[in-house]
């Protein structure tokens, strides 16, 4: 009885110890197809103590559509309590909490929504950010490149050919992506929002969308693996290498620096210490004139001697060639024109091709013959 008793303690102690330590990685990990419950008034049946608003401001462009819009707007946000303003006047829209909202987080959805409307994005994608699962990032790029000029070109690489970059990038992020002017607006789940700002820093970076567009398609076929998914990608990932090829054209004139001298140059002589040098210091003024006057005549002379040897040329002869005698044409290579034409009477005699069969004999009895 007492070992019937002890054995089946004793097997359940065993199974206890046997069971293995659950991996950190599988705990660490969100199962597939899981989604958080949705929040609902039952959670926070009392509703909120204070009330808090938003208000941000719109350009004067987007004005008409906001009109259009509004009403649907209304719509969506008293489905969670949430009253909303617009102020044509100001150019300012408003969001604020009632007694009756219970979803503390919803006010900060609602501040999203108006912002993104504000960034051009069309209310219809705008909605979705009242989603549990849905978030947004407004990326400012105005302040990352000076020049305007390159700005463009670079925000122009983010679109590009007729929009196909930008639709690449918005199927493999799954989040929809809108540029306008100095600001890039983003809406989709945390991941791919994280994916979507990496590519348009480095865009606006001068590293080409396309490099990341190609390492986002082998990420997503990677992720498809489940062996793969809790290991490093960095080996299958393409690593591009920065070339850094300056434009810059080289001068003509190249300035070559001398040797660096810790003293200074030379003072250059004035005047008076070549006059002291030369002896012009100590002469009289008439001296002094004189031998002016004795330099001009000089150069007056060079002058006019320069300027006779020029007119001088023209009356120069040209020289002439020497004068060859024509040589005569060599007998041997004279042509005999009446053997040639002997040539062509003998060739015209002639009979072309094979001889007749009666010929042929003929021949032949006349050689027997003379035999």
């Amino acid at each position: 009885e007492t070992e019937q008793s002890v054995g089946p303690n004793a097997k359940g102690k065993n199974k206890k110890r046997q069971t293995q330590p659950v991996e950190e990685s599988e705990l660490l990990t969100v199962p597939d197809g899981w989604k958080e419950d949705p929040f609902t008034k039952e959670d926070n049946p009392r509703g909120l103590l204070e009330e808090s608003s938003f208000a941000t401001l719109f350009p004067k462009y987007r004005e008409a559509y906001l009109k259009e819009c509004w009403p649907l707007v209304q719509k969506a946000l008293n489905e969670s309590f949430v009253k909303a303003e617009l102020d044509l006047i100001e150019g300012s829209m408003t969001v604020t909490t009632t007694k009756k909202t219970f979803d503390p987080y919803v006010i900060v959805r609602a501040r999203d929504l108006i912002k993104l409307l504000a960034r051009s994005v069309p209310f219809e994608q705008a909605v979705r950010i009242l989603q549990d699962d849905m978030a947004c990032d407004i990326i400012k790029i105005g302040s990352l490149v000076r020049n305007r000029e390159r700005f463009i070109k670079r925000r122009q690489r983010l679109l590009g050919p007729k929009g196909s970059t930008l639709k690449a990038l918005e199927l493999l992020t799954n989040c929809y992506i809108m540029v306008q002017g100095n600001t890039v607006s983003a809406l989709g789940p945390f991941s791919g929002l994280k994916e979507v700002r990496k590519v348009v820093w480095d865009t606006m970076k001068n590293i080409h969308p396309i490099y990341n567009i190609k390492a986002l398609m082998i990420k997503r076929e990677l992720a498809k693996d489940p062996e793969l998914r809790s290991k490093s990608w960095e080996r299958f990932l393409p690593q591009f290498k920065h070339k850094n090829v300056s434009k810059r054209k080289e001068p003509k004139k190249k300035s070559v620096k001398k040797d660096y001298t810790p003293f200074p140059p030379p003072q250059p002589e004035s005047q008076i210490d070549k006059e002291l040098a030369s002896g012009e210091y100590f002469l009289k003024e008439s001296q002094k004139r004189r031998k002016k006057l004795e330099e001009v005549k000089t150069k007056q002379a060079e002058a006019v001697t320069k300027r006779q040897e020029e007119r001088n040329k023209a009356f120069i002869p040209p020289k002439e060639k020497p004068i060859t005698k024509p040589q005569k044409a060599s007998t041997s290579a004279k042509i005999d024109v009446n053997a040639i034409k002997d040539k062509v009477k003998k060739a015209k005699g002639k009979k072309l091709g094979a001889l007749p069969e009666e010929e042929v004999k003929k021949k032949l009895s006349e050689k027997k013959k003379k035999k």
